[in-house]
């Protein structure tokens, strides 16, 4: 057997009992054998200023540290006025700054919009794979997950009820196993 790809997953939300950290949480349960899956944390991470390179903050550091050692990157992300929350785009600005410094760079990743509204944050979603492709990060093409009504989807445990949307994020998982394996390869084979 292979050796586990392993994959930092960034939460977009920062509240611990937030629903889109129930769906993360849920997403490496339903990962394959494939994939080792670890939640990255973001909220401590002081704003991006490149001032702030001089002296690198450990914070920083340890971050960047994270995304290098994985293989691949999944991003769980509510929308926030139609776009990703603060706190999600200042980790990707850490990651992938300063200039020739990106910790991105070639990485397999994918994105799971989440929302209590009805359209699946379509508008994070866009957002997080237009910064990605920017950043050359090879994103998982299909299938997309935009995740509506979630309040529905989720029992008192966090875990997901509907036999329909496990289904969907069993597959999903699946096809970025397969993706991160791709994009793996294809870096190690040059």
């Amino acid at each position: 057997m292979t050796t586990p790809l392993k994959v930092a997953v960034l939460v977009g939300s920062l509240r611990r009992q937030s629903l889109t950290r129930k769906i993360a949480l849920s997403l490496t349960r339903l990962a394959p054998a494939s994939l080792r899956c670890e939640i990255v944390e973001i909220g401590d991470l002081p704003l991006y200023n490149a001032d702030l390179e001089a002296d690198t903050p450990a914070t920083w550091k340890n971050f960047r540290a994270s995304i290098t050692d994985a293989d691949a990157v999944l991003f769980v992300t509510p929308e926030y006025n139609r776009s990703i929350p603060g706190g999600l785009k200042n980790a990707i600005d850490v990651a992938s700054r300063p200039p020739g410094k990106n910790v991105f760079n070639g990485k397999a990743g994918a994105v799971v919009s989440v929302t209590p509204g009805a359209l699946g944050a379509l508008g994070a979603n866009f957002a997080v794979r237009n910064s990605l492709v920017s950043l050359n990060v090879p994103m998982l093409p299909q299938p997309e997950a935009y995740i509506a009504g979630v309040r529905d989807l989720l029992d008192e445990n966090g875990e997901i009820k509907v036999e329909a949307s496990r289904a969907f994020l069993v597959k999903f998982m699946s096809a970025f196993g397969d993706w991160a394996q791709l994009i793996a390869s294809r870096n190690k084979n040059g």
